[in-house]
């Protein structure tokens, strides 16, 4: 056999073996696509008929729509709430309950004899709280009184030295008179008698002797001046005298004054009404003057600090209604009002402020103190005491009116101009 013969021999063979192959891929694939249509024969079977889409249920579709439809009102209703309220309502609990607290403190010094309040005691303006040791105050008083009897021994004398100035006074005016008499009638004696005397009708002796007598007129009543002038000064003096007695007096009447309130500040009183806290003394213990022995809170007078952000303060105004939630009364809501804002942050009244200048500036929103009013009745005051934590929540639409009021305003006068 030629070699031609033997290449499409073997070619005749390679095309027998292709075309064989093609035949057993068809053959197994028929076998596999049966053998699969039968395993999702064997499935339905076991699993049984195919389920429906809940969605197709009418109930849980219309239970879906009106779910969503609530959902959406209230959406809806809590969008209007906010823009109409909420907004205005602004609420921190950074707030405190305080009270204007009083310090009960001696002014003078001593030891405590007796003790008349119990630690948190209610007690009553002018109630007595303690006493002090009051024997050494007692006898200063007693000694104050003394010197005043003395001070008024003294303007008794003063007064009856004057009275004797003043008579003498008066005798020596009555003698300057009499000596003013006598000494126009001598020299109208002299004056007669010098011509007769010129003319030899009368004596030289005579004429002397009135002339002596017109001297001794002259005398006693410069004496009588003199005895004017001196009680005049003596009436100066006892005048003098009589001011001095009268201011030495008004200061033993000081120091009495100054004993009494020492023997008062003794006893120790309430100055408001309120309750006793922080008792810290004892009987039997020396109190030095500004010793605080305890303390009156006022418990009917309480009020509100609460600290508000900056970016919530802008419609605050004092009046407005404030609705305060304490921790210590759940569910139950008091009412308060805004008293006043504080002139400055809290920042700016600390021990050391802020200083922003620095080149080291962090921008940190800053809290406004404002005072309310507490409005509660006698059961939640029993409960209610400064330092406790509360809510509080402003609400400041009345602001809010206002401005629109104001804007509708001048709204109307730029329309209303020419």
């Amino acid at each position: 056999m030629s070699q031609h013969e033997d290449d499409d021999h073997n070619d005749q063979a390679r095309a027998r073996d292709k075309d064989r192959g093609k035949d057993q891929g068809r053959d197994q694939g028929k076998d596999n696509g049966q053998g699969g249509a039968d395993g999702q024969a064997g499935g339905a079977d076991k699993d049984g008929p195919g389920k429906p889409s809940p969605l197709k249920n009418p109930k849980v579709k219309w239970t879906l729509i009106v779910a969503g439809i609530l959902a959406l009102v209230l959406l809806i209703a809590w969008l209007v709430y906010h823009l109409l309220v909420g907004r205005y309502l602004q609420e921190t609990n950074d707030a405190y309950l305080q009270a204007d607290s009083v310090a009960v403190a001696p002014r003078v010094n001593g030891y405590v004899t007796a003790i008349y309040v119990q630690d948190h005691a209610w007690v009553k303006a002018g109630q007595p709280l303690l006493q002090i040791d009051d024997r050494t105050y007692r006898a200063q008083l007693e000694q104050a009184q003394a010197a005043v009897a003395l001070r008024q021994a003294d303007i008794e004398a003063a007064q009856a030295g004057l009275d004797g100035y003043r008579a003498q006074l008066a005798q020596s005016r009555t003698q300057v008179t009499s000596a003013a008499v006598q000494l126009k009638f001598a020299n109208a004696e002299v004056a007669r008698f010098a011509p007769l005397a010129a003319s030899g009708a009368d004596t030289h002796e005579h004429q002397e002797q009135l002339q002596q007598q017109r001297d001794q007129a002259k005398a006693q009543y410069e004496a009588a001046m003199a005895q004017v002038t001196s009680a005049q000064s003596q009436i100066a003096a006892g005048e003098a005298q009589l001011e001095q007695a009268r201011a030495g007096l008004k200061q033993a009447q000081a120091n009495v004054d100054q004993a009494q309130v020492a023997v008062e500040d003794t006893h120790l009183k309430a100055a408001i009404d309120g309750r006793v806290g922080d008792k810290t003394v004892q009987v039997g213990q020396f109190l030095g003057a500004g010793t605080r022995t305890m303390t009156i809170v006022p418990i009917h007078a309480l009020y509100l600090t609460a600290n508000y952000k900056e970016t919530q303060v802008g419609l605050m105004r004092e009046g407005q209604p404030v609705e305060i939630e304490v921790d210590a009364l759940p569910g139950v809501s008091l009412q308060g009002h805004v008293q006043s804002l504080s002139p400055g942050t809290g920042a700016q009244f600390a021990l050391l402020p802020p200083e922003n200048a620095t080149g080291n500036f962090t921008k940190v929103v800053q809290r406004v103190p404002v005072r309310i009013r507490v409005e509660a009745g006698p059961e939640a005051r029993k409960v209610l005491v400064p330092g406790m934590s509360v809510i509080a929540t402003v609400d400041t639409r009345s602001a809010r009116d206002a401005r629109e009021r104001t804007e509708d305003e001048a709204e109307r006068q730029d329309a209303a101009r020419p």
